[in-house]
């Protein structure tokens, strides 16, 4: 193949590097309303007065809207497939407020100053309630978060409300008592991953306006454009016919911009004054008021016999969803969705979790989306078992991961269609040497070096849902439009989709110019999201394009005057096998968009899967840890994947190591924390430590490439799966080093410290 497989550059990257006007704000319009948001001070409280008179009296200042102002329609600002499995608990403005940060009111003015000093005039009188800070209180506790009736659910999420319970999640197959009872070796602990920022470049910003025919237009930076739509189309309750949305460039998501903020205040606002808005949160607002990786505390309890085969694995989650259920099912289901199937001889297998509703900020989505936290529990675990069974932690996974062709317990008869994890655990013990480096080794000066690893799986798409559409035209001038509504969020899909089509067209990929996140002129797609793009679009690609080539080469025999069994394609053109003649791309294209009753060339095509084939990535840290101060610095991480086929090596490497620094991030640096009354105390990159390139230390990628048959050219995903192994293979290597086991992340030098002193 031409294009696939090798690492072609972004067709984007020039334009991004030298800072052309490709994003939401470069866009607006330089007559936009500036939008700016009152927020609540207090954690839990209800409004009983709100005076915006002197605020709507300024000049300058367009409107001022309260809760009295907007729909009364509860709705959701998950980004995820209709029905969502979320619940309706929002409302655009509501009297009550659940968290330091929630909405009050919206101010629309000429300009920032102006918007800024309305909101200073504008007088609330709160009755003050009693929050819920701690999520393992959160049940049962005195205060209801969500009391309203009119909160609803699509189907049943197990959501007790009188409870604060968002949700529960419960999969159990076998007797895991019975299985325990015959267990060698049963290790148990508890774990708490923390919430997390996305810390993306590009904050959240979104433009309105109405077109000619009084239809709203929105540009948004967001990964789900169709599902922003019917959040809008809900929330505002107009048709969603009436509503396009448009995707620019985006300057990062990692998942924060699967969940709507900001569209509908800039599109209420353009709906009441029909004009043009526009709101930029600024870096405070996107670190506490937008959505974080959901908390956790995760129990998890493993048995074994003598060999190290794992026979039952018990799991109970308690999730932390913050004042909205925004994607709170399904970040839980997916914590034991995505760690139970690692270890296929298990005889029994138990999960039970709840999220809980809290008056903090909500949680949401999260590149990992909840595997990051279960990996975390789940391979702790494992190599403590190890280490009660004097096992090497390579060896007894070994022992138990999954081949291909067979199946698991929670895996409803599915067969594995693909793995090489064996492959990854051999090719990463050599490249960070684990066999010399094992446990520890002291180097003088007091300090000590380790190693420690984990491995770990995630989705490609979501299974019976994900899906994608693309449509392939054949231009009047030879060349191609690739029309797609999958979301290039920085990853680079834009780029893949087009060498995948080019290479199932056998054109060059400078033929193809592709359309993307236009829910007026793309195919739907549900967005970048659950690692789905090069899978399940990379298919529905290859299936367009198969279809347009059988058109083309239909066509192309019928100008020839022989039949389609008697023609190839050569090149730009399509060959009579038994004539000397052909007819090029061009003159094809030129003659069916004449007016003699031909159509133009279009291949379309729809792909959804059956399955969602698990990528793998087994990751090794070595960690260098000072006995004096607990300093843990990171010295190598090595991370080998199998995501099959690697459709461009250079932007896959990329990818993971983006994952493998935000993992490192959660592993040793990032926390969002609150204070004694809710209020967010890590808002600014002053408070919240995200690693740099020189505390990421050495990174290094490996690829070890199966063939998933279920993919495009044999590809699966890559996205999430790579942020998943630092936080528990770091974890190992510092309790290699120093034997301090610390369960609560970050592992800080205080944490260490002080674990050390035991």
């Amino acid at each position: 193949m031409k294009n696939v497989g090798h690492s072609i550059r972004k067709i984007d990257g020039m334009a991004i590097a030298t800072g052309k006007p490709v994003y939401t704000e470069d866009l607006a319009m330089p007559n936009a309303l500036v939008i700016k948001i009152l927020r609540s001070p207090h954690a839990y409280a209800k409004i009983t007065s709100i005076d915006v008179s002197r605020a709507e009296s300024i000049e300058g200042v367009e409107c001022v809207l309260t809760y009295r102002d907007v729909p009364n329609q509860r709705f959701t600002l998950a980004g995820q497939s209709y029905p969502e499995p979320s619940p309706y608990d929002r409302l655009i403005l509501d009297q009550v407020l659940r968290y330091v940060g929630d909405e009050v009111a919206i101010i629309a003015a000429v300009d920032e100053k102006t918007a800024n000093r309305a909101m200073k005039n504008i007088k609330v009188e709160y009755e003050v309630l009693n929050p819920v800070l701690d999520f393992e209180e959160a049940i049962g506790h005195p205060s209801v978060v969500h009391p309203e009736e009119d909160l609803s659910v699509n189907f049943d999420i197990g959501l007790l409300k009188e409870m604060n319970i968002t949700s529960s999640s419960h999969e159990e197959v076998g007797d895991v008592e019975e299985e325990f009872k015959h267990c060698a070796v049963i290790v148990e602990d508890v774990y708490y991953p923390q919430a997390q920022a996305h810390t993306m470049m590009e904050t959240y910003r979104s433009f309105t306006y109405l077109d000619h025919a009084g239809r709203l237009v929105v540009l948004s930076s967001t990964q789900v454009p169709f599902h922003i739509r019917r959040q809008l189309a809900r929330a505002l309750q107009i048709p969603a016919s009436k509503i396009r949305v448009i995707k620019p460039r985006i300057g990062g998501g990692f998942g924060g911009k699967q969940t709507g903020a900001g569209d509908i205040f800039a599109a209420i606002v353009t709906i009441k004054t029909g004009k043009p808005a526009l709101i930029i949160y600024d870096r405070k607002e996107t670190f506490s008021a937008t959505t974080s990786r959901h908390a956790m505390r995760l129990k998890v309890k493993l048995g074994a016999d003598s060999d190290g085969i794992i026979k039952a694995i018990d799991m109970e989650v308690l999730s932390d969803t913050g004042a909205y259920g925004e994607h709170a099912p399904t970040v839980l289901s997916c914590v034991g969705h995505y760690t139970l199937p690692l270890y296929n001889k298990t005889r029994a297998v138990r999960f039970d979790g709840k999220a809980v509703y809290t008056n903090k900020m909500p949680a949401g989505a999260f590149r990992g989306y909840g595997a990051t936290q279960g990996t975390f529990a789940l391979e702790s675990t494992v190599n403590k078992l190890a280490e009660q069974l004097n096992m090497d932690p390579t060896e007894i996974r070994l022992k138990n991961i999954s081949k291909v062709g067979e199946t698991f317990l929670t895996g409803q008869g599915v067969a594995l269609g693909s793995t090489f994890l064996d492959r990854c655990i051999a090719k990463g013990k050599e490249l960070i040497s684990w066999e010399e480096k094992f446990p520890r080794q002291e180097i003088g000066d007091n300090k000590v070096r380790a190693v420690g690893m984990a491995i770990t799986m995630q989705g490609s798409g979501i299974a019976n849902i994900g899906t994608a559409s693309v449509e392939i035209r054949l231009n009047d001038d030879g060349n191609f439009t690739l029309l797609t509504g999958a979301t290039d969020m920085g990853t680079g899909c834009d780029t893949i989709l087009t060498q995948i089509a080019a290479d199932a067209l056998e054109v060059p990929m400078e033929m193809i110019i592709i359309n993307a996140g236009d829910t007026d002129t793309s195919p739907y797609d549900p967005g970048s999201y659950a690692s789905s793009t090069t899978y399940l679009a990379g298919s529905a690609v290859i299936k367009a394009a198969e279809e347009l080539r059988g058109k083309i080469l239909e066509q192309g025999a019928l100008f020839l005057g022989v039949s389609v069994e008697d023609v190839e394609l050569d090149g730009l053109a399509v060959r009579s096998l038994r004539e000397e003649k052909d007819i090029s791309f061009a003159k094809l294209a030129e003659l069916t968009v004449l007016g003699n009753g031909k159509l133009q060339l279009v291949g379309y095509a729809t792909h959804g899967s059956e399955v969602s084939p698990p990528p793998y990535v087994a990751g090794f840290a070595e960690v260098e840890v000072d006995q004096e101060t607990g300093k843990v610095d990171l010295i190598d991480y090595v991370a080998v994947i199998d995501c099959g086929t690697v459709i461009n090596p250079a932007l896959a490497r990329i990818q993971a190591e983006g994952g493998i620094a935000q993992g490192i991030g959660m592993a040793l640096y990032e926390q969002v924390r609150y204070d004694e009354i809710g209020k967010m105390a890590t808002n600014s990159f002053m408070q919240y430590k995200i690693p740099t390139r020189k505390d990421v230390g050495k990174v290094r990628i490996a690829f070890e490439e199966s063939f998933e048959p279920t993919g495009p050219f044999g590809a699966k995903s890559i996205g999430e799966v790579v942020a998943n192994t630092p936080p528990p293979a770091i974890a190992h290597a510092i309790y290699n080093a120093v034997g301090v086991r610390e369960n609560h992340l970050p592992i800080t030098p205080e944490k260490v410290f002080l674990g050390m002193l035991k």
